[in-house]
């Protein structure tokens, strides 16, 4: 038997003031995602995401506000044969600061609840975010 290859990341819900749910796209991708990343040895999911999001977006966003939204199994987005171990939590209120593209970012877009059911044009989501966080986002 083959072990899974397996991707163990965290990442964050942040919505602004109209509900619209912050995703990025990063550098030579096409999906876009919830704003996180890899976990680093000695961290907590809650930790990986704080740190993740300070790095991709310059949000300073302590471990200790985040919420538990879920943890999912998905297909990872960008590494094709890999599997995707998600820890994803929400950022409780509107976010009030100004996200900035940084590090392996190229692209953040909000999205409204009906543009992440259902995708415009030729926008893709990450298999993670359109199958399981935007469930447990919206219900």
């Amino acid at each position: 038997m083959v072990a899974e290859k397996l991707i163990r990341v965290a990442a964050v819900v942040f919505r602004n003031a109209e509900g619209h749910v912050l995703t990025v796209r990063k550098r030579g991708t096409q999906r876009f995602m919830l704003p996180g990343g890899k976990l680093e040895d000695g961290e907590t999911f809650a930790q990986t995401a704080s740190r993740e999001v300070e790095e991709e977006l310059g949000l300073v966003v302590s471990a200790a506000e985040l919420e538990p939204l879920g943890e999912f199994r998905s297909d990872a987005a960008n590494e094709p044969g890999f599997a995707l171990e998600s820890h994803v939590f929400t950022y409780p209120g509107e976010l009030t600061q100004t996200p900035r593209v940084a590090a392996e970012i190229e692209e953040l877009r909000w999205f409204t609840e009906a543009q992440l059911r259902e995708p415009e044009g030729d926008v893709l989501l990450a298999p993670m975010l359109e199958f399981n966080a935007v469930p447990a986002i919206f219900g």
